[in-house]
């Protein structure tokens, strides 16, 4: 955007309807988030094993890589705002029909729906925003969906930690007679409902609205949020950055018709996205609370350290916020990189000292179990300030205009099947071959991201979508 139109920016408007938009990002956190406190109640309801226990969590997973595969697609034909209200639908059944079900087959279908609705989220919400903000403030407004993520997860947490200390346990009996575990996931139909209201007010893409041939709609659009004079010219751009492709937007669009190969831009794209779960950050979101109490600490206590991992992750992706559009997208993935790299292998250094006493608890010796926990949280910390909004950041501004929807459903489909192979093994690695071995795992796809990032991410800070190529 051309600095003579900065003044008439509605930033007002165009933070209303960021608000709006990352409300897709509380609810795919609380519906990511809130498996993490209900796992105990699953095991006694449904009589489930370990490998049961990974199922149950791991169905959102199969959801989510739906979700995110099909809303890529689904927001070129019935709009970003379309697919985001579906999302609301979706979270909104999800959340009923999870805390009522009777099995576990039932229970797996419900956390299918509300993982169809994460994943259409996780992937629209970021084009949405980047497509109705100015370029020199889209990472500063883009990053606020990570902190909408973790906001969701933090409150899940919350709602879980409270409901648990309130009834006596997770498992024990709170408002008309059913279990606690039911209502932390009641409980997320209130978000739900809000989400799916809010955005009745907020408008379409304009982007979109230009690529279906509703160019007056896509004017009326850009003027509310950039004055007149920048409306004109922005459908000018959009125009000109889709006229080299006479046709609407289509999955084939991603192969290079020169060299009939997929292109470089797309490739980095599902790198980013698989990398980001590489890591291993959804153990400590999906398995928190089991994963401290593997180590000694009581239900209690490792909810209220989920709590704290929620707080500082908020903290973090303040920060990005802050550094995002000053020193780029580049140096912060590195630099988050290099610290997950270090912090994870500390953990794993941590865990390697696990003992067993004669009556079977398992304890960090020493002072281990605070370097533990200092180092998950300093871990915790270096991904939310580089890996999980800058990932969403890039998804959602590095694809050309023509490619951009076909792109976040490749990559975000990517994104989801790396998160269901991390989450579903991880309660089969804490038996064998460990926790310590399982994270040696993460440090080392930590220590390859940062080399990937050197080799195949170029910067975005300050571009406009229309000039993005690949």
């Amino acid at each position: 955007m051309s600095e003579g139109s900065a003044g008439k920016v509605n930033m007002a408007f165009i933070a209303a309807i960021v608000a709006v938009a990352t409300i897709g990002g509380f609810m795919f956190g609380y519906d990511s988030g809130v498996i993490n406190g209900t796992q105990k109640g699953l095991e006694s309801a449904f009589d489930l094993g370990k490998l049961g226990i990974g199922v149950n969590v791991g169905a959102i997973l199969v959801g989510s890589s739906i979700g995110a595969f099909g809303a890529g697609r689904m927001a070129d034909i019935i709009g970003r705002r379309g697919v985001m209200m579906l999302s609301a639908v979706l979270f909104l059944v999800s959340a009923l029909l999870a805390g009522a079900a009777g099995s576990s087959a039932i229970f797996i279908i419900a956390r299918i729906i509300g993982g169809l609705g994460v994943g259409a989220a996780s992937v629209i919400s970021p084009v949405y925003i980047s497509e109705v903000t100015p370029a020199a403030v889209r990472g500063r407004l883009s990053s606020v969906q990570q902190v909408m993520i973790i906001s969701g997860l933090t409150g899940a947490f919350v709602a879980n930690f409270v409901l648990a200390r309130y009834a006596g346990g997770s498992t024990a009996s709170l408002w008309l007679d059913f279990p606690a575990w039911r209502w932390m996931f009641w409980l997320q139909a209130i978000p739900a409902a809000i989400y799916f209201f809010a955005l009745l007010v907020i408008p379409e893409s304009p982007r979109y609205l230009v690529a279906r041939g509703q160019e007056e709609r896509a004017r009326t659009v850009l003027t509310r949020l950039f004055g007149a004079e920048e409306a004109a010219r922005k459908v000018s751009e959009i125009r000109a950055s889709l006229a080299a492709d006479h046709h609407r937007p289509k999955l084939s669009d991603l192969v290079d018709k020169a060299s009939g190969k997929i292109r470089p831009i797309v490739w980095t794209g599902i790198g980013l996205a698989v990398f980001q779960q590489l890591v291993g950050i959804n153990v400590v979101f999906y398995y928190g609370a089991t994963l401290w109490e593997a180590v000694g600490f009581s239900e209690d206590y490792a909810l209220q350290t989920n709590i704290l991992s929620g707080v500082l992750s908020i903290g973090a992706c303040l920060a990005t916020i802050a550094l995002v559009d000053k020193i780029g997208r580049k140096p912060l993935l590195l630099i988050g990189s290099a610290g997950m790299a270090v912090t994870l292998a500390t953990v794993a250094y941590a865990f390697s000292t696990a003992v067993t006493g004669a009556d079977g608890a398992v304890s960090l010796p020493g002072n281990n179990g605070v370097i533990a926990l200092v180092a998950a949280n300093l871990y915790v910390i270096f991904f939310n300030m580089s890996w999980g909004p800058i990932m969403w950041v890039m998804l959602g501004e590095m694809f050309p205009n023509q490619i951009r929807g076909s792109g976040l459903a490749v990559a975000g489909f990517a994104q989801w099947i790396a998160n269901a192979v991390v989450s579903v093994s991880f309660p089969s690695l804490v038996v064998s071959p460990g926790l310590a071995v399982a994270y040696c795992g993460y440090a080392f796809f930590a220590l390859v991201s940062f080399f990937f990032v050197r080799a195949m991410v170029n910067e975005t800070k300050g571009r406009e979508l229309e000039d993005m190529v690949g």
